[in-house]
């Protein structure tokens, strides 16, 4: 397939070096009409939105969101080596770029991110769905790490409902993104509550990457486990709500076993109790005094917060980790990351489901424990 030259409209800064935030249109739309939503959002990057180069129906579209075969598969195979060439000459490696698309638009976003997590600094997908089916990867954590702003309405008759649930499961679930996800009626168009939330959210996303370098590394796997290897969790998933507080809703743990799990913690070496400074109350932390761990590695590194457990009523914990060990985790079943991760919380920030028994009870203490020597900036 034969391509023309990208056809943009841009808003905002003209400097190169500033965040870029791409706008991707849906079907019936074009680049004028999705530019406007840049005058709700922060100021300060560049906006920039690309036209779609599919004609179908009359109509501009990335592509179709039903029927999806082998000919489409490969349309947007060339349709996103054609964007990345114009978006590599735009931003070279070091430039944030965010994209953020709507309905079909939505449908491409999702399938840069998902053909290549690392290239984005975040995305946001507002009433659509990923391109299931199409050959990009839909994996366990795929894209831990990667914080992505979801909008769906549950009265939009345009997407299938089945494809907008696939999609909202994924993306607030295995697969590893800190999704900040909205649910608002009025059907499928942008609302000015989703504008806000959306601009709210885009600007806590650059200021952190603004203000944070890449995490520091750790040299440690799992602590305490057989060759320091995590198995996976058995069963579904718990139900876990999708925005703050992030609380676990289903399978919690008993009050006997978060006992349990509670007094291991506080004997890991240096471990204090204290309320937490950020949770829910009644919500019991855990931090170190001393610490020669990184800032990625603290919920709350001003008072040495790196976890804490919350009420008997949920049973779970929050806690951050290195972010390979956070995408394992995730993928193995044991966790979803924590809807702020990489805005306002340390990246590898996760909430861990409370164990079921007294086999994850000894799952779970030794992810704490892991968190812990993080933390502490310790192998021991």
């Amino acid at each position: 397939m034969s391509l023309e030259s990208p056809v943009v409209a841009t808003y905002g800064s003209s400097d190169r070096a500033a965040p870029l935030v791409v706008l991707l249109h849906g079907r019936g739309s074009d680049e004028e009409e999705i530019l406007g939503l840049a005058r709700g959002l922060p100021p300060g990057p560049s906006y920039a939105a690309v036209r779609a180069p599919i004609r179908e129906g009359g109509g501009f579209a990335w592509f179709a969101n039903r029927g999806i075969g082998r000919p489409v598969a490969a349309s947007l195979r060339s349709t996103m080596e054609w964007f990345r060439q114009w978006l590599d000459a735009q931003a070279p490696a070091g430039r944030p770029v965010v994209v953020i698309g709507f309905s079909g638009g939505a449908a491409f976003a999702g399938g840069l991110v998902l053909d290549d997590p690392t290239r984005y600094a975040a995305a946001g997908l507002l009433h659509g769905t990923l391109p299931f089916d199409v050959g990009v990867p839909v994996t366990p954590a795929r894209l831990a790490g990667l914080p992505v702003f979801l909008a769906h309405s549950p009265d939009d008759v345009v997407i299938p409902r089945d494809l907008l649930s696939r999609t909202w499961d994924y993306l607030t679930g295995e697969s590893g993104a800190p999704a900040y996800a909205l649910q608002e009626a009025g059907g499928h168009g942008i609302s000015a509550s989703t504008v806000a939330h959306l601009g709210g959210w885009l600007a806590q996303r650059l200021t952190f990457v603004a203000t944070h370098t890449r995490p520091a590394g750790f040299d440690r796997t799992w602590v305490d486990l057989p060759a320091g290897v995590l198995p996976g969790r058995r069963g579904d998933r718990p139900s876990v709500s999708t925005n703050t507080p992030q609380e676990q809703l289903t399978q919690q743990a008993t009050g006997p076993l978060q006992e349990r799990l509670y007094t291991r913690v506080l004997d890991l070496p240096g471990v204090q109790p204290r309320p937490s400074a950020i949770s829910v109350p009644g919500a019991r932390a855990f931090a170190l005094a001393v610490s020669d761990g990184p800032p990625e590695a603290f919920i709350v590194p001003q008072v040495g917060e790196f976890a804490h457990l919350h009420p008997e009523y949920d049973g779970s914990l929050h806690l951050t980790l290195p972010l390979p060990l956070a995408a394992e985790l995730i993928g193995k079943g044991w966790g979803v990351a924590h809807p702020l991760a990489g805005l306002r919380v340390a990246p590898g920030m996760v909430m861990v489901f409370g164990p079921r028994n007294d086999e994850e009870l000894e799952m779970v203490s030794a992810i704490v424990a892991t968190s812990h020597a993080w933390a502490r900036g310790t192998a021991d």
